[in-house]
């Protein structure tokens, strides 16, 4: 996408407040005349004049960018010469027109006969409608949310933002590219709610038939969560836990443990699944930290098996003991390891989408040309009420190959 590049003069009047002027009541000759003067208190004045009009995406494509508006309308569609091009199939080729509207805090959206909908704050529009701020519009899979600010404040969020891309960019430097050969296959997302997550994922090769896997999620999010995945991240990468057996998931847990006590890290502790699968034997080991459970889905999609352990959350209690149990795997099988943002969601309509109603979508067929994690979504991103998830949302999903 490529930006407008323009800066908006806004300007609201002040609320003046009033003196009201009553006489004395009469009822009482010796008290003479008296006047009460009751004031409404003044409204604070909030001068607007040179605050900057942008929109900020907050989902979809370069998250944080930002698009100030100017005197002319900033045009979104699939293709230039639209100022903001969505490059997806249900996107038209010129889509919706955002204006500014001289006098008024809010954006003018209208609509341009898009065959799939412009959306404000999950309400297709009708021809036009008002954007306030701080409010979401919609286009395709694109969310980008309203800002006015002063242009002080305009400066010291894109500073921020620069900040916060490179943060973004180391963590996602620290994960794993997907695996598309091999006896091992591997696909992935990982949409943070924030512009820093507290969630990640990593898997390895321990030996030439072993393959481990895991999936963190570290409570909170923002930068001191995003740092500690990264601590976390880098001790199973590089397998730095002296003494432990990496194919043993309850001496993984446990020497982690013991590493991340959460009065000796800010009071942060995290969920983990961690498993090693093993060709030769056809099993799989695995272990919970306080993580729901993963899915190990047969090669016919017909049932998916629960695979979790009782235990504690790294962190939370010093000493304590980890578990771990083993299940055979079917040559073909899938894992599913997700955090709960990929199903504690609201939906459309006001319900609640549960962990149910993703383990049904794990038995759906895939789809052509499409990772199974980016199926998966797709699907829920269709379901859920537009904006940011209000939680990180990963899936990891690991094919077993014959």
């Amino acid at each position: 996408m490529r930006g407008a590049g323009r800066f908006t003069l806004a300007g609201a009047d002040p609320t003046i407040g009033t003196v009201n002027e009553s006489p004395a009541p009469d009822d009482d000759a010796s008290a003479g005349d008296r006047t009460v003067i009751r004031a409404q208190p003044r409204a604070p004045r909030l001068e607007r004049q040179g605050w900057v009009h942008q929109l900020v995406v907050v989902e979809g494509a370069e998250p944080g960018r930002r698009f100030p508006l100017g005197a002319e309308a900033l045009r979104v569609g699939r293709k230039p010469p639209s100022d903001i091009v969505v490059a997806e199939a249900e996107v038209s080729g010129r889509h919706c027109e955002v204006l500014v509207e001289a006098g008024h805090d809010s954006l003018v959206v209208t609509d341009l006969q898009s065959t799939n909908g412009t959306f404000v704050d999950g309400v297709r529009v009708q021809g036009r409608a008002r954007l306030r701020e701080g409010g979401l519009l919609q286009v395709g899979r694109l969310v980008l949310r309203h800002d006015h600010k002063p242009p002080q404040e305009v400066q010291a969020s894109e500073e921020l933002d620069r900040d916060l891309d490179k943060a973004g960019r180391y963590v996602q430097s620290l994960l794993p590219l997907p695996l598309h050969s091999g006896p091992v296959l591997t696909d992935w997302v990982l949409v943070p709610s924030a512009r820093l997550g507290g969630d990640a994922l990593g898997y390895q090769a321990l030996d030439d038939h072993r393959f481990a896997t895991w999936l963190i999620d570290v409570a909170g999010h923002g930068t001191g969560a995003a740092m500690h995945t990264v601590s976390v991240l880098n001790v199973l990468r590089q397998r730095a836990l002296p003494g432990v057996d990496f194919a043993r998931p309850e001496q993984v847990l446990a020497r982690l443990n013991a590493m991340f006590q959460m009065d000796q890290h800010g009071g942060l502790y995290f969920t983990l699944w961690y498993g090693v699968h093993d060709r030769r034997r056809r099993c799989l080991d695995f272990a919970c930290a306080g993580h729901h459970a993963g899915y190990l889905v047969d090669p016919q999609r017909q049932a998916c098996k629960a695979l979790h352990t009782r235990n504690l959350m790294i962190g939370a209690m010093p000493g304590a003991r980890f578990a771990a149990d083993q299940v055979e795997v079917e040559p073909g099988s899938r894992l599913y390891l997700f955090s709960d943002g990929a199903f504690d969601i609201a939906t459309r309509d006001g319900r609640a989408f549960g962990l149910q109603d993703l383990l049904g979508l794990l038995l759906q067929p895939d789809t052509e040309g499409v990772g199974e994690a980016e199926r998966l979504h797709r699907a829920v991103r269709g379901i859920a009420r537009p904006g940011p998830f209000d939680d990180d949302f990963t899936v990891l999903v690991t094919t077993y190959e014959p």
